[in-house]
């Protein structure tokens, strides 16, 4: 597959101890010009780089989610954070909310890999759905707004519920999604798999890898209010007053693996559902966050980027024309193919023109 829109390699260094977690970066954020957060599907801890020269990012600090959010499971437990998104001081992130399939591995014997390949889990922490104050480039679990001192901005996550949370709750029931959720469909599966988050104004946006029901991806729609300073609940919303809206896109068949807001369109990557290589692609959802619920949206194709045999994933999409100066992309990528990684700590990602 040609590379045309390729305009340039960017090198992401990160600390040593977290070697194994740059073949694994789910999430993908540019903020202020400069800070790249990243979310990894195998840790509880948002990652921060730094802008150092137009393909270097450096400088790795770490943040661990406990350390903000009362999390539901120990933080050696996963939250497999699959999406990122900043607005008004605040750094959103979103767990997969998905159950797991354990898979069969070469060490095992085939009786033990048939007993794994039967074994699904849920844990707590991938249903985290939350809130972080970011104000210039660190992290704070409560603090003034730096333009309106009586306002505190505190950080917080949908209340967790025996379901998972209270989305998943809702959720339950629902007519296209409720019968994946209880049957406890593993994401790679396609079953219910959040893998994108978009920020709106007060419009919260989730890209679900799957189910795709007939070629149809879906996004869901939410709004947030407080419950208590650390708490949040879903809000009411649309013409009858739900707790969520849906919207169907088709992306020729495939899943949605990143969201990312620009202005008020969506670019969607879109990847399968289930366990393969690709196609991967790129689209434009125009108006996007304006849509009216339970509506069939086409959006534009845009461009397909490059992936490999059982490796090179595209993950994590976000906007990188503040440092490449021409509409782009920068694409990060879970299972790296060797020739991406760089010494103990470095993995390369993708600057891609945008048409």
């Amino acid at each position: 597959m040609s590379n045309s829109h390729l305009l340039n390699k960017v090198i992401l260094t990160f600390i040593d101890n977290f070697k194994e977690h740059r073949e694994d970066l789910s999430a993908l954020l540019l903020t202020h010009q400069k800070y790249l957060w990243l979310g990894s599907d195998e840790t509880s801890t948002i990652e921060r780089l730094s802008l150092v020269d137009t393909d270097k990012f450096t400088d790795h600090q770490q943040f661990r989610v406990a350390e903000f959010i009362n999390l539901p499971a120990p933080e050696n437990e996963e939250i497999d954070i699959e999406g990122l998104a900043y607005t008004d001081y605040y750094l959103w992130f979103v767990g997969s909310h998905s159950y797991k399939r354990k898979k069969p591995t070469p060490d095992k014997t085939d009786a033990q890999n048939f007993k794994r390949l039967a074994k699904i889990e849920s844990e707590p922490n991938r249903y985290v759905l939350g809130r972080i104050p970011l104000i210039n480039s660190s992290l704070f679990s409560s603090c003034p707004h730096p333009h309106n001192p009586d306002v505190q901005l505190n950080a917080a996550k949908l209340e967790v519920t025996e379901q998972g949370n209270l989305l998943m709750t809702a959720l339950a029931d629902d007519p296209h999604l409720g019968l994946f959720i209880k049957a406890s469909i593993p994401g790679k599966d396609n079953g219910f798999d959040i893998e994108g988050i978009g920020v709106y104004q007060s419009r919260i946006f989730l890209g679900l890898r799957g189910p795709v029901l007939r070629g149809w991806a879906m996004v869901l729609q939410i709004e947030l209010e407080d419950s208590s300073p650390e708490i949040l609940k879903l809000r009411q919303i649309g013409e009858a007053k739900e707790l969520y809206k849906k919207h169907f896109v088709w992306l020729n068949g495939l899943g949605i693996r990143d969201l990312c807001v620009d202005g008020k369109d969506f670019l969607i990557l879109a990847g399968p559902t289930m366990d393969l290589d690709g196609p991967v692609q790129i689209y434009r959802w125009v108006n996007g966050v304006n849509l009216r619920e339970n509506v069939f949206s086409n959006p534009d194709f845009v461009q397909d980027i490059p992936y490999g045999n059982r490796e090179d994933h595209a993950e994590g999409i976000t906007l990188f024309q503040d440092v490449a100066g021409i509409p782009s992309l920068l694409v990060v990528y879970d299972s790296p193919a060797k020739s991406r990684l760089v010494g103990d700590g470095g993995v390369v990602a993708d600057v891609f023109k945008m048409e």
